[in-house]
């Protein structure tokens, strides 16, 4: 019996809401993707990048385009890297393909791509962009994680670290402006912040403006995220960022994030591990870049009302490795 293709486009309610700089989203799009071989099954999943242009629909329309190669058996994973673009269909199919090859050869994924074995991870929790007293009373809720992550972007920027920092003085504090400063915020703000213990600034400019941070003071280490998607990135990120945020939707998968990973040791560029908004399945692939990470940001998950069943678990700021009938 040939492969089988089945895609399904999916809602999952995020608890609370969640807010950035340029948006506020109540519920995460995700794109399930499974692809079904001999009674086994391997799954991936999507989650499209607004800010790249990205949509639901399109993005189900460009794995549709492909659903006959797929099911010929024609199109492996190496085929894929250069039939479609970096983004999430190609994300999705990606790890649909290094599931199913795991669960095909009885060999876990990160034997299979020579990755480290994975272990547990402490990651950081998310706090979305609210006033200052909202995101001190969710930092002093978390206040027991070792890792908070800030989304910033707005007049009150300071006063909301000053007041996080004051509810959980223990944690480890990074913050995301997602693109939303000047050159001018970033000099009046970057060094106040150091003062505070922030020990990462990301994005704080718009890709394709960036270069102004070559002539400016570095006080807290700076991680590239909108300006970095593949591996093609990497040379001009390098000369201006210190970390890069490999996400595996903006890659297209983990063959390419694994290739971005791999490319930023060599160059000695830190890294952080991020994701997208999403469920378990698209946080495992990614947990096993965690090895070469400085700093882990998978907590889409925690995020939402509801997770798959027999999704990775959490217990505090730890994640547990995800088990290998869950994927991988």
């Amino acid at each position: 019996m040939g492969r089988r293709l089945i895609v399904r486009e999916e809602i999952w309610d995020i608890g609370g809401g969640f807010s950035m700089s340029r948006s506020r989203k109540w519920a995460a799009e995700v794109l399930m993707v499974e692809i079904h071989e001999g009674g086994l099954r391997g799954r991936g999943e999507g989650v499209p990048n607004r800010r790249q242009g990205e949509k639901l629909e399109d993005v189900a329309a460009q794995i549709a385009k492909v659903r006959d190669l797929v099911e010929s058996g024609s199109l492996n994973r190496a085929g894929l890297q250069t039939l479609l673009p970096p983004g999430a269909a190609r994300n999705a199919l990606d790890c649909a393909y290094w599931d199913l090859e795991s669960k095909l050869k009885d060999v876990p994924v990160w034997k299979l791509a020579s990755l480290p074995e994975p272990k547990p991870l402490i990651t950081a929790f998310t706090i979305t962009l609210d006033k200052p007293a909202a995101m001190a009373a969710v930092a002093r809720e978390h206040r027991h994680r070792p890792l908070l992550k800030l989304k910033l972007g707005g007049p009150d920027d300071l006063e909301r670290v000053r007041e996080v920092r004051a509810a959980a003085p223990e944690a480890k504090l990074i913050v995301d402006v997602n693109e939303a400063w000047t050159p001018v915020t970033y000099s009046e703000h970057a060094t106040e912040l150091a003062r505070m213990g922030v020990k990462l600034l990301e994005q704080p400019l718009p890709a394709g403006q960036d270069a102004a941070l070559a002539s400016l003071g570095r006080s807290v280490p700076l991680c590239a995220d909108e300006s970095l998607h593949d591996s093609s990135d990497l040379a001009a990120v390098a000369k201006l960022y210190d970390f890069v945020n490999i996400k595996l939707d903006k890659a297209g998968g983990l063959t390419e994030a694994a290739k971005i990973a791999d490319a930023a040791r060599d160059r000695g560029i830190s890294i952080m591990i991020g994701c997208m908004v999403g469920t378990s399945l698209g946080m495992a692939p990614a947990f096993l870049l965690g090895a070469y990470a400085q700093i882990v940001d998978l907590d889409g998950p925690l995020l939402l009302a509801e997770d798959r069943p027999g999704g990775i678990q959490y217990d505090g700021g730890i994640m547990q490795p995800p088990t290998s009938e869950f994927w991988g």
